[in-house]
Formats: C-alpha cells, sequence, structure tokens
C-alpha cells in the first residue's frame, strides 16, 4: 500500500429480520447497525418515507453529515495555513433529493452554511477564497457528482452577529 492510499473498512449489518424475511415490501424493518472496530455502533435505518425508522440515522443524513464534516475539517485546515485562528464553526446543512418514477433518486445539490467565528477580523474576500478551497481538498466534495454548495457568514470572537 502506498503512503497515498488509504483504505476505510466497516460491517452494515442488517438487523431488520421480522421472522419472515423479505417475504413482502412492508414485511422487514430497515434497521441495521453501522460497526467500525474501536467505535460506538451508529444505528441506522432508512428515511421515514422509506418506512425506516425515524429514530435511527439515514444513509441520507449520513452523507450530508460527511460532507459538512469533512467541509469543516478541511476549512480549519486550510484556516492554519493562512494564519487565521478559527474559535467557533457551526455548520447547518441542507440537501436536496429527488426520487425518480422508476424508484431510484439522487441528490441534486448540498447546500453547507458554515458559520464561522474568528480571533480578529477576516475580510469578506479572505473567508470566501478559504471556503472556496477548502471545498477543493474536501475528499467527499470531490468524490460527489452534484454540487456542494456555500453560504457562510462569519463574526469575530466577542462580537454579536
Amino acid at each position: 500500500m502506498s503512503l497515498d492510499e488509504h483504505h476505510y473498512a466497516l460491517t452494515v449489518r442488517w438487523t431488520g429480520n421480522l421472522g419472515g424475511g423479505t417475504s413482502s415490501y412492508r414485511g422487514y424493518s430497515r434497521d441495521h447497525d453501522i460497526e467500525i472496530p474501536g467505535l460506538p455502533v451508529l444505528k441506522g435505518s432508512a428515511d421515514p418515507t422509506f418506512h425506516g425508522d425515524r429514530e435511527r440515522y439515514n444513509p441520507e443524513q449520513l452523507l450530508l453529515a460527511a460532507l459538512s464534516q469533512c467541509h469543516m475539517l478541511s476549512f480549519l485546515h486550510v484556516a492554519v495555513k493562512h494564519g487565521v485562528v478559527v474559535t467557533g464553526y457551526e455548520d447547518r446543512a441542507e440537501g436536496v433529493m429527488r426520487t425518480n418514477r422508476d424508484g431510484s433518486g439522487q441528490f441534486e445539490s448540498v447546500t453547507l452554511r458554515p458559520h464561522v467565528t474568528t480571533a480578529a477580523a477576516v475580510s469578506a474576500e479572505l473567508l470566501a477564497e478559504l471556503h472556496h478551497a477548502a471545498n477543493a481538498v474536501c475528499f467527499i466534495a470531490r468524490s460527489v457528482n452534484f454540487p456542494v454548495r456555500h453560504e457562510p457568514s462569519a463574526r469575530v470572537e466577542g462580537q454579536a452577529g
């Protein structure tokens, strides 16, 4: 394995057999566990629209979370490289998924709304450049085939906003 190649592994285990397996569309649960060695089990299901459990995470939420996490981590990295001290970060991300008549579907877009708090004033132009650079290096954003938009805002620590 080269230094440039990274491998990730997990186990997804279906826990939704209610006794009859998949003998009917509504006869089974979409519940499953996502197991990663050394971490708590992540309880997953389908979106409630697709007969899932609303008290469990669904794949669409996890994709949105992965994009938001990746942008945040990439932004923090880029900020350090540019000497910008970030003291707070919160993102209110949203995704749009469309289903097709044949039962398939796809995400059409994701909008990240990161609100960044900095230790000192930073120009809007520099912040926009940092978000652009973060998107360019974010592994997850580079891997999806739909636009990932950004509507950032910022404030200086100790100031309202």
